[in-house]
C-alpha cells in the first residue's frame, strides 16, 4: 500500500467528500480543507465526464455493486492523471450509504504488476535456489530450485527453522551468515563455497556458493533474509582437482630437491620419510632388504620370508603407530604373506584404501603391533617398491589415521614416483659405497706398518677416509728406515679420488721407497717422484720429504706445495716451519730446496694433509693457527696427540681424507752391530 501511495475519498449519499486522506492530497494536489464539503465530480472530474460519473456513482449507491477500472483524474494543477479507481459502497450503524473511493496512480500500478511478474517467473524459473526467512529465521519461501536442492517440498519447509532443514554440522557457517546480515544489513555475496551433502545425494559431496540479503519494507522495517544459492559443484571440483595437481607437483618438486642430497642410503631413506610426511601420510616407514646393504648376505628366494632392515620412520604427530613400525637399525624377518614382502616380492604396489577385517594383521609385523595401529586409528595403507635399474630395494610404507581421507590412486602415483627417485639415489649410494670400500681396503694395504725399531725417533700415524658421502682420496704417510741410523718421514697428497687416486698414491710410496733408498738429498727425491708424476695422466700431488739424522741432531726437508710442518721444541711456542714451498709433483721443470732444522731430542714433528685443517668455512690461516694452538700443551704420549687433533679439527661430515704422521726425538745410542 505505502509503494501504491493508494489515497482514500470517502463521499455521501449527495456525492459531497466527507473523508479525505493524505494520500489524496499527495495524489490528486488538493488539500483535506480544499476537498472536504466539495461535490467530488466537480472537483475532479471534467465536465464532458459529469453525466457518466453521476449515472456510475448512482449505479453503485444504489445496487451496492462495486465499480473498478482506470479513469482521467483532474487535478488541482489541472492536469490529467489516469488513476486505477475502486469504488465501494459503505453503510454506516444507521443505514445511511456513502461511496469510498481508493485510488493509485495507474502506470506506477503497472509498473508495480510488471515487476511482480517479472519476480515471480526470476524466482519461479531461477536456476539460483532461493529462500526467504522471517527474523526467526524460519522459512516463508521456497523456489522449485531449492526444492530440489533440498529434495524437500516447499510446503514441507514453510514455517520450519532453517537449522531443521539444513542439519548438517557445515551449515552453521550459512546460519551465522545469515544472522550476521540481519544484524548488519550489509550483504554477503559470493561466500566461499559449503562443501556438505544433502537428502537429494546422501552419497556425494556438493558444493554450493551462498549470497545473504536482508529485507526492509519501505520504512526501513527489517521483514527477514533473503538466501540464493548456487550450486557450484563443478567448478568446485575443477579447482580441487586443479589444487591437487600442484599439490602433487609441488611434493614432487618437494622430493626432487630434498632426497638424495648426500650419497648416503640411511639419508636419502630419512630424506624421503621426510618429503611423504605429513604431506601424503600420517606416518611413513623405510625399508630395504638386507642384502642391499651387506653383499655377503644372500638375497631370499621368492617363498622364503624376506629379511627387512628398518632405514627410517617418520610420523606426522606422537602415536602408537609408531611403537608397531621397526625403529631405524632394526632387522626383522617378515613372512611371505605380509604385504610389504609380497610388495617387494612383485615390485608392485599395494593399495588398501580402507582397512578391514585382518588387513592390520598383514600390514603389522606381529599381532601386537597390529593391535597398536588399530589404537592409532588407522584406517589406509600403501605400500610402493624402491625399485631402480631392474632391482627392487625395500619398500616405502604409508598410513592414514588422523587424516580422514582413505589413500588413492593419485597418492599411488606420487608415492611411485618419490619411491622411484628415492630408490635410484640409495642405488647410486650403495655402488659408490661399494666402490668406496674397495678403494679403502686398497688404500690401508698400500699404507705402511711401521718398523719395530726405528734409532732416535718414536712416531704415531693416522690415516682417516673421508665420511661415506665421498671417495677415498690420495694422502698416504711413509716411515723408511734409511743408512746411517737416519729415517725418512714422508706425508703427500694426490689429488683426486676413488680407486684411481689410491692407486697412483701406490705407485708414488714405491717409488719413493726406491729413491730413498738411493741416499738422495730430500729435494733430489722430489725431483724424481716429480717426475714419476708428470707421466701419471691428470694426476698431482704435493707431498712433504724429511730426513733426520739423529747422529747430527738435524732434520733435512723438502717441499712440493704441501702445507708446511709444524715444529715443537721444549720451552718455545709450536711454529710453523717456513720451507721453499715447492711446486706440486707433475707440474715438472721447477727445481725444489732442501732446508735443515736443528732436531734434538724432545722435539716433535708434525707433518699432514690439507684434509686435517682445510673446511669450507674457515680460511686457511684460522686453521693453522687452531691447529698450533691445540699443539701448545704439555708433552704427552704421540698416540694421544694424534686422537686430540683428529678430535678437534675433523667433523664427521668432512670431505677430504687425512694422513697424520707425528715423529718425536728421542736420545740416540748408536747400534754397534753391522746393518
Amino acid at each position: 500500500m505505502d509503494l501504491l501511495g493508494v489515497a482514500a475519498v470517502l463521499l455521501d449519499a449527495e456525492g459531497r467528500v466527507v473523508l479525505w486522506s493524505p494520500q489524496a492530497e499527495r495524489l490528486y494536489g488538493y488539500a483535506a480543507e480544499e476537498a472536504l464539503g466539495q461535490y467530488a465530480a466537480r472537483l475532479l472530474v471534467r465536465e464532458e465526464q459529469w453525466d457518466w460519473v453521476a449515472k456510475t456513482f448512482a449505479e453503485v449507491m444504489e445496487t451496492g455493486q462495486s465499480w473498478a477500472g482506470a479513469f482521467p483524474i483532474r487535478c488541482k494543477d489541472g492536469s490529467t492523471r489516469l488513476v486505477e479507481l475502486r469504488n465501494m459502497r459503505l453503510s454506516d450503524e444507521q443505514g445511511d450509504f456513502y461511496a469510498l473511493g481508493l485510488g493509485a496512480d495507474s502506470p506506477r500500478l503497472r509498473e508495480l504488476e510488471r515487476d511482480i511478474a517479472l519476480s515471480t517467473r526470476l524466482i519461479s524459473q531461477s536456476p539460483i535456489g532461493i529462500a526467504i526467512f522471517d527474523t526467526e529465521l524460519r522459512y516463508l519461501a521456497v523456489n522449485p530450485t531449492l526444492e530440489r536442492i533440498h529434495a524437500i517440498p516447499a510446503k514441507d519447509h514453510l514455517g520450519r527453522a532453517y537449522r531443521t532443514i539444513m542439519s548438517a554440522p557445515e551449515f552453521a557457517q550459512a546460519e551465522s551468515m545469515m544472522r550476521q546480515v540481519l544484524r548488519t544489513g550489509s550483504p554477503l555475496v559470493n561466500q566461499p563455497a559449503i562443501v556438505a551433502r544433502t537428502l537429494a545425494d546422501p552419497e556425494h559431496n556438493r558444493a554450493w556458493s551462498v549470497s545473504v540479503y536482508r529485507l526492509e519494507d519501505a520504512h526501513g522495517r527489517v521483514l527477514g533474509v533473503a538466501e540464493l544459492v548456487v550450486d557450484v559443484t563443478r567448478p568446485y571440483e575443477s579447482a580441487l582437482e586443479a589444487s591437487q595437481t600442484r599439490r602433487r607437483l609441488a611434493l614432487i618438486a618437494d622430493g626432487s630437491a630434498r632426497i638424495g642430497t648426500t650419497l648416503d642410503v640411511d639419508r636419502t631413506a630419512q630424506e624421503l620419510a621426510g618429503v611423504t610426511v605429513p604431506e601424503l601420510a600420517d606416518l611413513a616407514a623405510v625399508d630395504v632388504l638386507d642384502s642391499v646393504l651387506d653383499e655377503h648376505r644372500p638375497a631370499s628366494r621368492g617363498g622364503d620370508p624376506a629379511v627387512f632392515r628398518a632405514l627410517a620412520v617418520r610420523a606426522a604427530y606422537p602415536t602408537d603407530a609408531v611403537r608397531a613400525a621397526d625403529p631405524p637399525g632394526h632387522i626383522a624377518v617378515y613372512s611371505a604373506d605380509r604385504l610389504a614382502t609380497r610388495c617387494v616380492r612383485t615390485s608392485r604396489p599395494i593399495l588398501i584404501r580402507r582397512t578391514h577385517g585382518n588387513d592390520l594383521t598383514r600390514i603389522a609385523r606381529d599381532d601386537n603391533a597390529a593391535t597398536l595401529l588399530a589404537r592409532a586409528g588407522v584406517h589406509s595403507y600403501l605400500v610402493v617398491p624402491l625399485a631402480a635399474r631392474g632391482s627392487v630395494l625395500g619398500s616405502l610404507s604409508l598410513v592414514r589415521a588422523r587424516n580422514p581421507q582413505p589413500f588413492d590412486e593419485d597418492d599411488l602415483a606420487i608415492a611411485a614416483e618419490l619411491a622411484s627417485r628415492a630408490a635410484v639415489c640409495m642405488d647410486n649410494a650403495r655402488t659408490h659405497q661399494s666402490v668406496r670400500n674397495a678403494a679403502e681396503t686398497l688404500q690401508r694395504s698400500l699404507l705402511p706398518d711401521h718398523p719395530p725399531r726405528l734409532p732416535g725417533v718414536q712416531v704415531a700415524s693416522r690415516y682417516v677416509p673421508a665420511q661415506a658421502a665421498y671417495e677415498v682420496g690420495g694422502d698416504w704417510y711413509d716411515v723408511l728406515p734409511l743408512t746411517g741410523d737416519r729415517t725418512a718421514l714422508v706425508v703427500g697428497d694426490v689429488m683426486g679420488s676413488g680407486i684411481e687416486a689410491a692407486a697412483a698414491m701406490g705407485r708414488l710410496r714405491t717409488a719413493t721407497a726406491a729413491f730413498a733408498e738411493l741416499d738422495l738429498e730430500p729435494a733430489r727425491v722430489l725431483q724424481h717422484l716429480d717426475t714419476i708424476t708428470s707421466r701419471l695422466e691428470r694426476y698431482i700431488a704435493t707431498c712433504v720429504y724429511a730426513s733426520y739424522d739423529p747422529r747430527r741432531g738435524e732434520c733435512r726437508l723438502a717441499n712440493a706445495g704441501h702445507l708446511p710442518p709444524v715444529l715443537l721444541r721444549a720451552g718455545s711456542r709450536p711454529r710453523l716451519l717456513d720451507l721453499p714451498t715447492g711446486t706440486p709433483l707433475g707440474v715438472g721443470g721447477v727445481p725444489f730446496e732442501t732446508s735443515g732444522v736443528e732436531f734434538r731430542p724432545g722435539d716433535r714433528l708434525v707433518l699432514y694433509t690439507d684434509g686435517l685443517v682445510e673446511t669450507r668455512h674457515h680460511s686457511i690461516d684460522e686453521r693453522l693457527d687452531n691447529l698450533l694452538h691445540l699443539l701448545d700443551t704439555p708433552d704427552g704420549p704421540l698416540e694421544t696427540t694424534c686422537d686430540r687433533l683428529l678430535r678437534s679439527l675433523r667433523r664427521a661430515d668432512d670431505h677430504d681424507d687425512v694422513a697424520l704422521l707425528i715423529a718425536r726425538a728421542t736420545p740416540f745410542t748408536p747400534d754397534p752391530s753391522p746393518r
